[in-house]
């Protein structure tokens, strides 16, 4: 026969009047943790009193019922209650709802007030988030939300931008599949699609920290530290309907702007305002950039102004300036930290006496009339303006005698410019390439591209050749012994000489190479010792042993190393022949065998900006295949071109894969050594089934996959 299953009873609940209850001295509570009484109470004035006390009758010396009750589970809540009562904000008699337990149960006081505290479940934080949510969209504002909880606003805006982010992930964080600060990282943008791509790509990697994770979210952004998001200013490029990405967890330096191609709209249109300007001044042309690739000033004369002087009012003021400066320094020298007054004027007047010394320059308007201005931006978004550099084309005809002086001055009088010309203005140099053509196929590399490399190629030999002096001293000896013993003698005592060779077109990375960095640092060490005089300098060089002599020829015969790509002229007598550029990179490996020049090791990687960006699609999987394997061209083959030359940045970072211009032609078979012939030929292996859908697909469905392509 079957036991019958014995039912449970609650205890009854009832309202009982408030100064009819006592707080248990069982109560295991002890410790404050969590609100405060204070904010409990004003949550209760706001809501009520949400939760029941648990009270149980105290029992007289008769073990009869006294008529009042003990709190052992909702002291809290009793000492809130409490509080509102001697606030006079609720009546002593006031009744409140209880649960009655038995006085006479076998279940000890403690164990009620112990388990009570101990089976609360804490909320999830995403059911907090979303709770936040919610109630805003039903209406509530941030502050009011805030002063409902009692949390300052900013804790709002958290919460709220946590439960902004993508559902999935925050399923994954609610199945514990995602930490709290890896979520936290997500918040740095809104969309969804990125994050959960992101996601993707490093939930199996090692590298899914935080920090990894706002790096690959913000990979398309322009920070707004950036020169020229200060140069603009953030307000302006959100009046423009610009959206700025903002970390509310950590400090950020300002978010991130996420539409580039805005701000750059914007950095031109000032600068072209700028450049308006100072063309009203009668310049015969301004040209504008964000940055100005290094050597852009040589070739061209600068012009030598008259500093305008201070007037004795401006003179008196920045003696005073200074007597106060002095003064307020003494003052506080012995003074632990300055107050902050005194630190703002400090500062103001270091101000006022930099602006005394940045003196205006002013030119002879004959001058300005055929120069021109160069504007750019310093690293801290400042304005750099360089006033008063003439080209050698608008270089005034020198004057003759007689006749045939003023038929030149007749002529400079009709080509000279006019009292007012309008200048040429030029913002960010050459206009921008056209798209390059995605068919199929491998073609050329663009004209400019070619120069620019070899640019990057000319610099390395020049820094190669400078130290290793037994090359430069057969180079030149080759030189002249070519000149004596191959052709005709040059007129003159010797016309061996140095011709510096400039770039006519670089990239902008160039003037910050390893290689720019030290033949500048080399120049610089030799042009503190070489005299001015002439005799003086043939002393000099008398005096140095031969070891020095060796190295200041290096660097001298450095400057005249030309392994530059130019488009061949068969047409004239100016610029060089397709045999001559044959023969000038020849000569170039040549240089680059003898001093074991390796441009990979002389600091050059292919990025987007120096070349992956700059050729067509077939070229980018072509050098991935090259420098990383096949199985690597085919897991980014189906990108977009943007993206596609990303992706090949990273997986060609380590690989020491360099373009054509910039390999070493083995002198064998003639041929170019092509990087990246030893890959694994496991990398031939069959192509995954994931790589077969079609090549305009956004999406990449393997995980492991995208994994690869994004580290």
């Amino acid at each position: 026969m079957a036991t019958a299953i014995q039912k449970i009873t609650l205890s009854s609940a009832r309202d009982i009047p408030f100064n009819k209850l006592v707080l248990s001295q069982s109560n295991v509570r002890r410790v404050r943790a969590g609100v405060s009484i204070e904010e409990l109470a004003e949550s209760i004035a706001r809501r009520g009193l949400i939760q029941s006390l648990h009270v149980r009758p105290v029992l007289d010396a008769d073990g009869a019922e006294s008529g009042m009750f003990e709190v052992p589970a909702g002291g809290r809540r009793y000492r809130a209650l409490e509080l509102l009562a001697k606030q006079k904000r609720l009546a002593k008699t006031a009744p409140v709802p209880c649960v009655v337990g038995d006085a006479n149960s076998d279940i000890l006081v403690d164990e009620v007030s112990l388990v009570e505290n101990m089976e609360r479940a804490p909320l999830h934080p995403l059911d907090q988030f979303r709770a936040f949510q919610a109630m805003r969209d039903k209406g509530m504002t941030e502050e009011a939300i805030a002063a409902a909880f009692f949390v300052g606003i900013n804790v709002v805006k958290q919460r709220l931008r946590l439960a902004s982010v993508s559902p999935t992930l925050l399923e994954i964080y609610a199945e514990d599949g995602m930490t709290l600060e890896q979520l936290m990282a997500f918040t740095v943008s809104s969309d969804h699609a990125r994050q959960e791509q992101v996601w993707e790509a490093v939930k199996d990697s090692w590298q899914k920290e935080p920090y990894q994770i706002r790096r690959m979210l913000t990979e398309t952004s322009v920070r707004a530290s950036d020169k020229r998001a200060v140069f603009i200013g953030v307000e302006a490029y959100e009046a423009a309907g610009g959206i700025v990405l903002r970390d509310l967890f950590q400090s950020d330096d300002g978010g991130w702007l996420q539409d580039p191609a805005l701000l750059d709209r914007l950095v031109a249109e000032k600068l072209k305002i700028v450049a308006d300007e100072l063309a009203s001044e009668g310049w015969k042309w301004v040209e504008a950039a964000l940055s100005f690739p290094y050597g852009h000033q040589h070739g061209l004369r600068e012009l030598a102004g008259v500093t305008v002087g201070l007037t004795e009012e401006e003179s008196a003021t920045r003696e005073a300036l200074r007597d106060e400066y002095d003064r307020l320094e003494a003052e506080y020298a012995e003074a632990d930290e300055l107050p902050d007054e005194i630190d703002a004027r400090l500062g103001e007047i270091e101000q006022a006496l930099d602006a005394f010394e940045q003196r205006p320059t002013i030119y002879d308007p004959a001058d300005i009339a055929v120069a021109g201005v160069f504007i750019s931006l310093d690293a801290d978004g400042s304005l750099s303006v360089d006033r008063g550099y003439v080209r050698p084309e608008d270089e005034r005809p020198v004057e003759t005698e007689g006749k045939d002086a003023q038929e030149v001055d007749g002529e400079a009088g009709q080509q000279a410019a006019p009292a007012v010309q309008r200048a040429v203005i030029t913002i960010g140099g050459q206009s921008a390439e056209p798209e390059d053509d995605e068919e199929d196929g491998i073609k050329p590399l663009p004209e400019r591209l070619v120069i620019e490399l070899t640019a990057h190629r000319t610099l390395a030999l020049r820094n190669a050749v400078a130290e290793h002096p037994d090359v430069a001293m057969t180079m030149l000896l080759h030189k002249l012994v070519s000149d004596t013993f191959r052709r005709t003698a040059p007129a003159g005592c010797l016309e061996a000489r140095v011709n510096h060779i400039f770039f006519s077109a670089q990239s902008e990375e160039l003037k910050d190479s390893t290689p720019a960095r030290e033949v500048a640092e080399r120049h610089e060490r030799w042009g503190d010792h070489v005299p001015d005089d002439d005799q003086a300098l043939w002393d000099w060089l008398s005096l140095l042993d031969p070891g020095t002599r060796l190295d200041l020829l290096a660097h001298c015969v450095s400057y005249g190393v030309n392994a530059l790509f130019e488009r061949p002229n068969p047409y004239s007598g100016s610029g060089v022949s397709q045999h001559g550029l044959d023969v000038r990179f020849s000569q170039a490996d040549r240089l680059a065998r003898a001093t074991g020049l390796d441009m990979v090791a002389a600091g050059w990687r292919p990025t987007v900006g120096n070349y992956l960006g700059r050729v067509t699609k077939p070229r980018i999987l072509e050098a991935v295949r090259e420098g990383a394997g096949e199985r690597a061209a085919q897991l980014i083959d189906h990108l977009k071109k943007g993206d596609m030359a990303k992706e090949a940045e990273r997986l060609l970072a380590d690989t020491g894969w360099l373009p054509e211009p910039l390999r070493l032609i083995d002198p064998n078979d003639g041929h170019a050594v092509e990087p990246g012939a030893e890959v694994d030929a496991a990398d031939e292996a069959a192509l995954p089934a994931f790589l077969s859908e079609d090549e305009e697909t956004d999406e990449i469905e393997d995980e492991d996959a995208l994994t690869i392509a994004a580290e």
